[in-house]
């Protein structure tokens, strides 16, 4: 299943074939479409839309192309407008310095107005810029402890900017211009920010994607910008639609959440979901909230956590994964006979593994349990985090003590199996210090993942 986040499809080259437009979107997996409005009129249609078909939701708002004659009467309209239970958003805002179609100061004014309206009424924004970067860095700063959620539409910002968005809570969406053949700067910045960050947009009537360009874009080319996604990310096409179907229910309220899974794949490997119980409360980890990643519902009690024998009965054969996984919302080896067993199946039967860990393991299990490690984990990947014990503290929420007994666990580790050190790219983490460290210190490998929110 496919949401295409922005469609204008109110647009006159749509008046004589909505119905067709529409049942090729139906028939490429596009389930849902949301349609953007950009001025009173437009906003208006938009809802009209709404009302008319099931597949589409509105959003109201007026784009900086039309806030030339602006009126502060018009924020009453769209307030109206927003009443209506399928308005999910105000948009489509924003600044756009490339035309000035619009005064600056007028397009600025009607920026903060409505992002005003968008915090009174609890609804999200849908971000329009063009050349217009510095001043809606400002505003994103401006609004950072508001609570205010955003679209980024049509992102062309910097990896920098990508990543302090994310860090903020916002998502990000790319039309069909990552698919032209001169924009690998573009796929650059796409392949720096998780797919947890990312909406799906046609953008349309405007920013075909190859092979069509040229002609009148459609949401049923959603799959082609989808696609691009995919392989700029090395992930299937199944996890792109189902990472940004959820990130669209969770900013839009558009869709629906998965059931509880306890084994999940990503690409070719298989994910076990071992827990959510952890021992440290990461400052970047969705364990208490809603622990889903890729779409996929890994929120569990320890109530509901299942015996071995649930998760080799979903492995299955392991040969036909690349690597099985241990990886969830919790640490691993709070349950580690449960690992072991699983291991020890998968390693039987011709699989690999791979287990993501705190490093906290002897800890948790009061004795050094690397040895056991040998012929069942293939690699174990450990978080670093950062290589000072003040700041891993903080951001583990964990005491500083800890930080030494996991490098501990991974100069253990190392002599029974393969060892990866970690870092979330956030931007008081020091990468390059990192990586020094783990591979001149410790003489391991060395991974940064990019943040998702």
């Amino acid at each position: 299943m496919f949401v295409d986040t922005h469609a204008h499809l109110f647009f006159k080259n749509y008046e004589n074939d909505l119905d067709e437009v529409l049942e090729n979107a139906r028939d490429a997996g596009v389930k849902y479409l949301l349609v953007p409005g950009t001025n009173l009129t437009t906003s208006k249609q938009a809802v009209q839309l709404a009302e008319r078909y099931d597949s589409i939701f509105a959003a109201v708002g007026i784009h900086p192309h039309d806030t030339e004659k602006w009126n502060d009467d018009w924020i009453k309209d769209l307030r109206e407008l927003s009443s209506h239970p399928k308005v999910r958003a105000i948009g489509e805002i924003g600044l756009d310095y490339y035309y000035d179609f619009s005064p600056r100061e007028t397009q600025l004014l009607a920026f903060q107005k409505q992002i005003e309206l968008a915090l009174e009424l609890n609804k999200p924004v849908i971000i329009h810029n063009r050349e217009s970067n510095d001043d809606i860095m400002s505003f994103a700063r401006k609004y950072a402890n508001t609570g205010l959620k955003a679209q980024y539409h049509c992102f062309a910002g910097s990896i920098a900017d990508a990543r302090e968005l994310v860090e903020l809570g916002h998502l990000i969406s790319f039309p069909g211009n990552i698919t032209f053949k001169k924009f690998d700067n573009l796929r650059n910045t796409l392949k720096r920010i998780e797919t947890e960050n990312l909406l799906l947009e046609t953008d349309s009537p405007f920013m075909t994607p190859v092979p069509h360009r040229g002609k009148r874009n459609e949401p049923a080319y959603v799959i082609l910008v989808a696609q691009k996604i995919a392989e700029v990310h090395n992930l299937t096409l199944n996890d792109i639609a189902r990472t940004t179907s959820y990130n669209a229910y969770r900013l839009f309220g558009i869709g629906e959440k998965m059931n509880l899974t306890f084994t999940y794949q990503i690409g070719n490997a298989l994910y076990i979901n071992v827990t959510n119980r952890c021992n440290a409360d990461c400052v970047f980890c969705d364990r208490k909230g809603e622990a889903v990643i890729k779409g996929y519902n890994l929120k569990m009690t320890k109530s509901e956590e299942p015996p071995a024998e649930k998760y080799l009965e979903e492995i299955g054969d392991p040969k036909k994964y690349s690597e099985v996984v241990f990886c969830g919302y919790g640490e691993p080896t709070i349950r580690w006979d449960v690992v072991k067993n699983i291991a020890k199946y998968v390693k039987d039967n011709g699989g690999k593994t791979r287990m993501n860990t705190d490093g906290h393991g002897n800890f948790i299990n009061k004795r050094d349990i690397t040895p056991e490690l040998k012929n069942l984990i293939d690699t174990v990947s450990i978080s670093l985090n950062s290589v000072y014990p003040d700041q891993y503290a903080k951001l583990m929420r964990v005491t500083p003590e800890m930080h030494a007994e996991m490098i501990d666990f991974a100069k253990k580790a190392k002599n029974y199996t393969n060892v990866v050190m970690s870092i979330v790219g956030l931007s008081q983490v020091d990468s390059e210090e990192a990586k020094k460290f783990v591979t001149e210190e410790l003489g391991v490998s060395f991974r940064e993942r990019e943040y998702f929110n």
